[in-house]
């Protein structure tokens, strides 16, 4: 019999929708009823993709035994992350606080009030590798729950202030922060070089994350200051990423991170937010450089969007599953049989050289991941290999698909996707991008104005947008008003960054907080200027904001920005790898940023509008419209001779303008 997650709109949640765990979904009723019990929250917090969350619901949630003591002695409530990521973000800081580590599945014991006083993250149903059985951990917390209430009243309490301490340590207080200047920023690029990993790119060792936002700031650091240093260790990365494991050689996409130094091994999971945000830094580095690796990837990885995560409505579906059919990685992996099976001896054996399969394998049980070190010395032979390859993945099994539209997510995409298409000449690209904006704006976006973090099947969750929602959209609008000059997109991008102003500035350190002021309350007010997998909400505020204040002229936006990157700086400047889009507006407001508007239609205009956006100063905002279109930018800017013309200005203060792409670029 179904539970109460039957009716939910997350996939994830709906994943558990036949367990015989009684699941509640997040809210006040489930809180009413532990009080009204006398009982605490097992809270469990996962998404989708997530394997080990998989592992778990199969060893104990769907086991009757341990459901039925679950259901007896906690009020169970399951998340989504992904839909409330203020929930996640909170849990998480308490569960790192109390185990010295966080991940997913994540499990937290709260009081009625939300507390926390247990927390974990995967359980195994019996004890194993000095691990706990989760029906132990169950019988400990009901006993202590019994027995030492006052002891858990403590212990919460003392959580509850340790992560409101928490929300205020990095951040510069009201008025004692700074934006980083070129000093500071040339700083963060040697501190980044200690720990660039020069043998295999990226920085750190395993597992080791795409670092997109730190690419890009490098991306920007390069163009203002001809930086060698920051030019090798993009090149170095970008390179060995698109060329390991981790990148889809056959059909495009990255995975999820790789769980070696080389970029061999994924774990194969496909997140929308990494495709976006990869799909913006190799645009940027194809620009830098006219790289042919670098324009492949783009080409690839935005048609991996268009094909494998566009949904019926036009937004994009959150991930690919890591599994497949239980099984992690099987839709990719090959061995050398396989190989030869589908393509014959020669091309099979020629296939296997080339993609490093093995007999003794990358992965499990003699399997490889498929890697591209080298060019195939024969490119006609490679493509019909790739094509070959391609064909035959396709009649395997399929990883399942999260069909959940993130709002901040499909921002990232509609940002990269419009760009691309201008810079690559690919319209279909732009039509995507003006399609998902759309569903945004109307399906994402309530009756007062407020942004909706999620939907599926084109109708809306009940969930508010928190920060990166705002700011990343925001942003998208910016770049869909760039690429058709239909002023509607600037109102309501100025709408939503007028909410961010209004809603989630934090006076005392002037910057930002996760959540709108009107949002549900949490036991705290989540506030994080590090980036994690995604921008942090401050920095995909201040990015929106920066180029909101270009293209208006008003001051309070760019005021804004400058505000959050301030409250970051601390923390940007001590640990860059974990504030990449920080420092990258930092040097968007550096450059002023540089403002290019790009008057005329028809064929003239395009070329100048791809001239424009090759311009690699930082941060730059490029708008293309007809003469007399409603954007503060365009006033008194006119045709020249009757031609196309582009205005380069910086504080609205404009150079005289050109007709010729050659001028432009000069």
């Amino acid at each position: 019999m179904a539970n109460r997650l039957s009716r939910a709109t997350s996939p994830y949640l709906l994943q558990h929708a036949d367990n015989p765990v009684d699941w509640h979904e997040w809210g006040d009723d489930a809180f009413a009823l532990a009080a009204e019990r006398d009982v605490p929250v097992l809270l469990s917090v996962g998404y989708a993709a997530c394997h080990w969350c998989h592992v778990m619901a199969r060893e104990s949630f769907e086991d009757p035994e341990l459901a039925a003591y679950l259901n007896e002695h906690f009020v169970p409530v399951k998340v989504d992350r992904e839909e409330r990521p203020d929930v996640d973000a909170v849990y998480m800081r308490a569960t790192t606080a109390m185990t010295g580590q966080g991940g997913w599945p994540m499990t937290v014991v709260l009081t009625p009030s939300g507390e926390p006083f247990f927390a974990g993250t995967y359980f195994p149903p019996r004890p194993s590798h000095q691990m706990p059985g989760f029906g132990q951990v169950l019988e400990a917390v009901v006993d202590t729950w019994r027995t030492k209430r006052d002891d858990i009243a403590r212990v919460g309490g003392q959580i509850v202030e340790h992560l409101a301490a928490a929300e205020s340590a990095g951040l510069a207080p009201g008025g004692g922060g700074r934006t980083p200047g070129p000093d500071d920023l040339d700083e963060a690029v040697r501190t980044l070089a200690e720990q660039f990993d020069a043998t295999n790119g990226g920085f750190g060792g395993a597992p080791k994350f795409p670092p997109s936002m730190v690419l890009e700031f490098l991306l920007r650091h390069a163009a203002r200051t001809g930086s060698e240093q920051s030019a090798s260790m993009i090149e170095k990365t970008a390179e060995a990423m698109a060329r390991g494991g981790m990148y889809d050689q056959l059909a495009g996409g990255f995975a999820r991170y790789s769980v070696d130094a080389t970029w061999t091994v994924p774990h194969f999971e496909k997140m929308l937010y990494d495709n976006a945000l990869l799909l913006r830094a190799y645009l940027h580095l194809w620009r830098r450089d006219g790289s042919v690796l670098a324009e492949r990837v783009v080409r690839e990885t935005a048609d991996f969007l268009l094909t494998d995560l566009i949904t019926p409505q036009g937004g994009f579906a959150s991930a690919l599953d890591a599994d497949t059919d239980g099984v992690e990685g099987a839709t990719y992996v090959w061995t050398p049989d396989q190989l030869v099976e589908v393509l014959g001896r020669e091309d099979g054996a020629w296939a296997a050289r080339h993609l490093l399969v093995t007999p003794q394998g990358t992965f499990e049980n003699g399997t490889s991941t498929l890697q591209r070190r080298i060019e195939p010395n024969d490119p006609e032979r490679w493509e019909s290999v790739r094509e070959r390859l391609a064909t035959a993945r396709r009649a395997r099994p399929a990883p399942a698909r999260d069909e959940k539209v993130v709002a901040a997510w499909n921002g990232l995409a509609v940002s990269a996707l419009a760009e691309a298409g201008v810079l690559l000449d690919e319209p279909a690209y732009v039509d995507a991008a003006v399609v998902a904006a759309s569903l945004l704006a109307g399906v994402h976006t309530d009756a007062d104005g407020r942004l909706l973090r999620t939907s599926r099947d084109g109708l809306a969750s009940t969930n508010v947008g928190v920060l990166e929602d705002y700011g990343c959209v925001a942003e998208a609008y910016l770049a869909v008003l760039g690429v058709t000059g239909d002023a509607v997109w600037l109102e309501r991008a100025r709408a939503l960054c007028d909410r961010i102003l209004a809603h989630f500035t934090d006076e005392e350190s002037g910057g930002f907080y996760d959540t709108a002021d009107d949002a549900p309350d949490l036991v705290v007010r989540p506030r994080d200027v590090s980036d994690n997998a995604t921008p942090s909400g401050a920095s995909a505020a201040a990015a929106a904001l920066v180029a909101l204040g270009a293209v208006t002229g008003e001051s309070r936006y760019r005021e804004g920005a400058e505000r959050a990157v301030a409250s970051a700086a601390p923390l940007a400047l001590k640990a860059p790898r974990f504030a990449g889009a920080s420092l990258a507006v930092a040097e968007a407001l550096l450059a002023g940023p540089v403002e290019v508007a790009v008057v005329g239609t028809g064929d003239d205009a395009a070329v100048l509008h791809r001239a424009a956006l090759r311009l690699d100063s930082p941060g730059a905002v490029v708008l293309a419209g007809a003469p007399g279109t409603a954007v503060p930018l365009f006033e008194g800017r006119d045709l020249v001779d009757g031609s196309a013309a582009a205005y380069v200005c910086r504080g609205f203060v404009c150079e005289r303008p050109v007709t010729d792409p050659a001028a432009l670029r000069a």
